[in-house]
């Protein structure tokens, strides 16, 4: 499932290296998020794949979620646009589910593409919430192991169906950043495990559609770290998450003097650091707007829940991440 705003040469290639994949029964779907038609345009004449058109942007999980309903299948495989897979990537992220029944996720080895630098061995997060790469910017010979991670980054990943016929799809209106962690751990809580398979590898080249460090990804995914808490977190862990946020904003702080991190480099890239106070407020208003619907997401998703609040939390500790090394990427 590939879905995509720019329909543009990386697409293109994401697309070949799917259709040169050593998996036959391999569908390839297209969803175009331009509004534009662009994805008809750009592969006419590849049989082999399908396009769904919808009529405006809708985001990463709602695009996944249109095309695994109208193509459904025994696992559901997600490849960024601006990412492209080795040819043995399906199989290999295949072969490691049906050995592993009680995994219901997959998690690739992504490269920065162009470099021998590692993007993500699977997923960590952070006492307030936040996830980020496990192994991001480590030499490509690190983290050969095939072993259990916390969850897959949705860039280049793989989830049983059955999974997700339990648990549900990706949430729709996180829009993008964050609704691959909230579909893990959901799976977390569900019981299921995630493995994940170096053999699988993929290439990305980071933050392409909204940019590394701009306005935008730092207010989508603050604000769906929050909405992500609230709907999943146990309620002994919520309070404490929230409050550690300050933490981060902290070294945030600290690197804006320093010229390090990812809030200088946003100051870099938009002119300056007074955006970030208000995108934090921004998201924290918006919380409170939300918390009525969030609560009522909360209960239907605890009935979904297989694990004691004690082993979800034991899981965040196994895969916790300092925050200070978020604040760094």
């Amino acid at each position: 499932m590939v879905p995509s705003l720019a329909c543009d040469a990386n697409l293109k290639e994401c697309v070949a290296s799917l259709l040169a994949q050593d998996w036959e029964p391999l569908t390839v779907v297209v969803v175009d998020n331009s509004g534009l038609g662009k994805a008809r345009a750009l592969l006419a004449g590849q049989e082999r794949v399908r396009i769904i058109e919808m009529p405006s942007n809708a985001g990463f999980g709602a695009a996944v979620n249109r095309g695994f309903r109208e193509f459904p299948a025994d696992y559901l495989a997600t490849l960024n646009d601006d990412a492209f897979a080795s040819p043995d990537w399906v199989r290999c992220l295949v072969a490691e589910l049906e050995q592993e029944p009680q995994a219901g996720m997959a998690a690739s080895k992504i490269l920065l593409a162009g470099t021998d630098t590692l993007d993500s061995a699977g997923m960590n997060i952070a006492a307030d919430g936040s996830s980020r790469q496990r192994g991001h910017g480590s030499p490509e010979h690190f983290y050969n192991e095939p072993c259990e991670v916390l969850l897959p980054s949705g860039c280049a990943a793989m989830y049983r169906a059955e999974m997700l016929r339990q648990i549900g799809l990706f949430p729709e209106d996180f829009f993008l950043y964050c609704e691959d962690t909230d579909l893990g751990l959901r799976g977390q809580w569900a019981g299921w495990k995630c493995r994940y398979v170096p053999p699988a590898r993929a290439s990305h080249r980071y933050s392409a559609s909204a940019g590394a460090a701009s306005a935008l990804k730092a207010w989508l995914v603050e604000r769906n770290r929050l909405r992500m808490v609230v709907r999943l977190f146990p309620a002994s862990m919520i309070p404490a998450s929230l409050a550690l946020a300050a933490v981060r904003y902290f070294w945030h702080a600290v690197d804006l003097f320093t010229g390090d991190g990812k809030a200088a480099e946003f100051r870099r890239r938009e002119g300056g650091a007074w955006r970030l106070p208000w995108l934090v407020v921004k998201a924290h208003l918006d919380l409170l707007v939300r918390l009525p619907r969030l609560l009522a997401e909360r209960r239907e998703i605890a009935r979904r829940r297989r694990i004691p609040a004690r082993e979800f939390r034991a899981i965040l500790r196994r895969f916790s991440m300092p925050l200070r090394q978020v604040a760094s990427w």
